[in-house]
């Protein structure tokens, strides 16, 4: 069994070994050894160096792309609050001009009496063509709303309050087949009853032979029945039936409310229909 060296011979071999590489360092007797070690460290740690630049290179990238990916979130949560303000402006600034021409409509008509409603929703019709007959609104008894009541937007006639809730209203249009309108041409001042027509749109029916319709003529409200006020806009003629051997000729009319887009609406408070049939004895 072979003995370890002693802790005392391993000493002494260091020792031994420490004084000779002094003697050798003092006359150059180590340069070869040195030279060869260079040569074989150098490039070693050439490699090691660009390994370790790499590295950091590496880690600075991921760090960039961290801070990248961060500043992104940070725009994009900025977009996006931006587009929602500009949405929200959007939405305010167009409110306030439909605002605006409503209060234009009521200054320029002082003599009736107006409640601001809100559309809430449309009721759709049963006919085929599924256009929109009536309006929910909300307003209601609470605010003074009754039946009857003529509602209007700054373009013209919308339609009248059918039904009334609390706080909420029925609004039937004027392009419902059920409604008529008793009405006159602006410029022949030929009279007649506006109703609504299956698939929308209006028809001024009993229009006598011997007045004059002319296409782009308006058409108004001519109080005439006690149903609504006097001269609120109806539409335009946009084509006119006549036939000779019929009584009456007909109108097709354009409304100048755009039912789809309906927002906002006026309720003349002051004026209710008179029944005019319970006044004849």
């Amino acid at each position: 069994m072979k003995h370890l060296p002693t802790r005392s011979t391993v000493l002494i071999i260091l020792i031994l070994l420490s004084l000779a590489g002094v003697v050798l360092d003092q006359n150059d007797d180590l340069q070869p050894i040195e030279d060869l070690a260079l040569r074989l460290v150098v490039p070693i740690q050439a490699k090691l160096t660009a390994v370790a630049n790499s590295v950091s290179d590496l880690t600075q990238t991921t760090r960039d792309i961290r801070e990248l990916r961060r500043s992104n979130e940070e725009l994009q949560g900025l977009a996006d609050s931006l587009m929602i303000e500009n949405v929200r402006l959007k939405e305010i600034g167009s409110e306030n001009e439909t605002l605006r021409r409503l209060l234009g409509f009521t200054q320029a008509n002082p003599t009736h009496s107006y409640k601001a409603a809100e559309v809430k929703g449309r009721v759709i019709g049963r006919d085929p063509s599924n256009f929109l007959s009536y309006l929910i609104v909300d307003v209601g008894s609470q605010q003074g709303i009754e039946r009857g009541m003529p509602v209007v937007t700054e373009r013209g006639l919308v339609g009248r309050i059918t039904e009334v809730g609390s706080n909420w209203a029925k609004v039937m249009l004027i392009i419902d087949p059920s409604s008529s309108v008793n009405a006159l041409i602006q410029n022949s001042r030929a009279t007649g009853v506006v109703e609504g027509r299956v698939g929308g749109g209006l028809v001024m029916k009993y229009i006598p032979q011997a007045d004059t319709v002319n296409v782009n003529d308006i058409v108004l409200t001519s109080g005439l029945g006690g149903n609504f006020p006097k001269a609120l806009i109806i539409g335009q003629v946009t084509a006119v039936h006549q036939r000779d051997i019929e009584m009456f000729q007909q109108a097709v009319i354009r409304p100048t409310v755009d039912f789809n887009n309906l927002e906002i609406v006026l309720v003349i408070t002051n004026f209710l229909p008179t029944d005019f049939e319970r006044l004849v004895p």
